[in-house]
């Protein structure tokens, strides 16, 4: 199968040389200092199956917006420093994890910085003023744009400066994460010509809720499927009203191309009158596991999409007992004349003479019509396609992190698939069926890790999958500052 070219970073990453001496000098009681690199690039990509329907007629250049087709940067004006917006969460596992963004006016102590956005860490901010004097010699504009995420009684997770409001080739992102090993990490991000793969498209919000067919024009189908999914869970239920006003749904997009999966980078439901933001979401990209996204807040949307292969009826059956049919004696012998006896003499008796029998199911069953569209619930490699026994015609995806999924009693597959191929997730891979051992059609979906059965639905399963890690939280803030619409004052 013929191979294309790795994954490029999204941007040149550089790290930072590493000066363990002078810090040792400088900050005696300090560990030692690591610094990060960028993510590595991922594995060749086979050549992709499906067509982006589309996307080549609707190639960024430069960072342009689709719906008036001016060339503009993603923060291109001054903002104020009176003009902030934190955002905050409460999940079960990101306990008062809280991102602020904002454009902080500068001063003559720029290198105070941390202190004046919050962060009450000595060490970090001791570490700070040494490390960003050459950020500040190249900073343009009367303000630092940045966002911080701060974690339970105010822990420093992450921190993101831009040098500078306007993002042209001259634009660099420090990001500043706490090392596990002790220090902190560095890593800078020159933007350069790297934002020309993006596009900015503003599409109505009421658009996208009911009239699906003009946001496929916009967009490549795999991305329709992915913006339904994110608007579902995004979209604030609690202000149902907002489908009847100007409300739009602004999107950062990389439509892709040979050597890329077209992908959304960030979603936001804004008031383009006054620039509020309601709701967003950002794509985290994670070299070991599959990427995903999460709220602004940090809380993870990742297990809706493991958990939605098809647009479902119903979940007929989930993971638990089933019968299997019942046990009889085919045999005469003398324990089975005196039950015979005994059943005569006792009628109470006899319902021990079939006894039933249960096996394991292990899966989810989605009830839905023969024929209807199964989609990959995320990028993976085809490592099973045909016909297995009790599955009938099943397909299993690999993804990073030992994590399959397996698609089972499929009627038909996707005739462009193969395997060894690579689907990107939203993919259509087949149809529901009722082939193998099945009493109706339906689909049966399973999620194992290293072979594992994993439950999708219990509520003991914490997959890395559908949490933000620390080592996330960097990615977060940088994606905040960069992709995140401009503030208003």
């Amino acid at each position: 199968m013929k191979k294309i070219v790795p994954l490029r970073p999204r941007f040149q990453r550089l790290r930072i040389l590493c000066i363990t001496l002078l810090i040792a000098i400088q900050l005696p009681g300090l560990e030692l200092i690591s610094y990060a690199n960028a993510q590595t690039s991922q594995n060749n990509k086979t050549v992709q199956i499906r067509k982006r329907a589309g996307s080549q007629n609707t190639r960024p250049v430069g960072f342009k917006d689709s719906a008036n087709s001016k060339s503009n940067s993603l923060s291109p004006s001054l903002i104020d420093n009176s003009s902030t917006q934190t955002f905050t969460g409460d999940a079960a596992d990101n306990l008062d994890y809280r991102v602020t963004r904002g454009c902080l006016r500068r001063s003559l102590n720029d290198d105070n910085l941390p202190a004046s956005i919050g962060i009450e860490d000595r060490t970090f901010s001791e570490f700070f003023r040494n490390q960003t004097r050459a950020f500040f010699e190249h900073m343009r504009g009367n303000c630092v744009p940045y966002a911080v995420a701060l974690g339970k009684r105010n822990r420093f997770e992450s921190l993101s400066i831009m040098n500078g409001p306007v993002q042209d080739n001259k634009t660099e992102i420090w990001t500043f994460t706490p090392s596990a090993v002790g220090g902190f990490l560095i890593q800078q991000d020159y933007l350069k010509d790297e934002s020309k793969r993006f596009a900015e498209i503003q599409i109505p919000l009421r658009n996208v809720l009911y009239d699906p067919n003009k946001v496929s024009d916009k967009l490549p189908v795999e991305l329709v499927w992915d913006l339904n999914a994110l608007i579902k869970q995004i979209y604030p239920e609690t202000n149902n009203t907002l489908e009847n006003t100007n409300s739009v749904v602004r999107l950062i997009i990389d439509f892709g191309d040979r050597e890329r999966w077209a992908q959304i980078w960030a979603v936001e439901i804004i008031n383009p009158t006054n620039g509020e933001v309601y709701a967003s979401a950002y794509w985290l990209e994670r070299g070991d596991i599959p990427g995903g996204f999460f709220t602004a807040n940090g809380e993870p949307l990742e297990h809706a999409f493991w958990t939605n292969p098809l647009s479902y009826r119903r979940i007929s059956r989930g993971v638990g007992m089933v019968p299997a049919g019942r046990r009889k004696s085919t045999k005469p012998s003398a324990a089975n004349t005196k039950a015979a006896v005994a059943a005569a003499t006792n009628p109470q008796s006899q319902s021990g003479q079939n006894k039933q029998r249960y096996r394991a199911h292990m899966g989810i069953d989605y009830a839905a019509p023969i024929g209807t569209p199964v989609f990959s619930v995320a990028t993976g490699k085809v490592i099973q396609l045909g016909f297995n026994g009790a599955f009938g015609n099943l397909i299993i995806l690999e993804h990073p992190g030992n994590y399959r999924t397996y698609y089972a009693h499929l009627s038909s597959f996707n005739p462009e698939l193969e395997l060894g191929n690579e689907v990107r997730r939203g993919f259509e891979i087949g149809s529901v069926g009722m082939t193998g051992r099945s009493t109706g059609p339906h689909l049966h979906f399973e999620l194992r890790k290293d072979g594992v059965y994993v439950d999708p639905y219990s509520a003991k399963t914490q997959l890395n999958l559908w949490l933000m890690r620390d080592t996330d939280s960097g990615q977060l803030t940088r994606e905040i500052l960069l992709l995140g619409s401009v503030l208003k004052n």
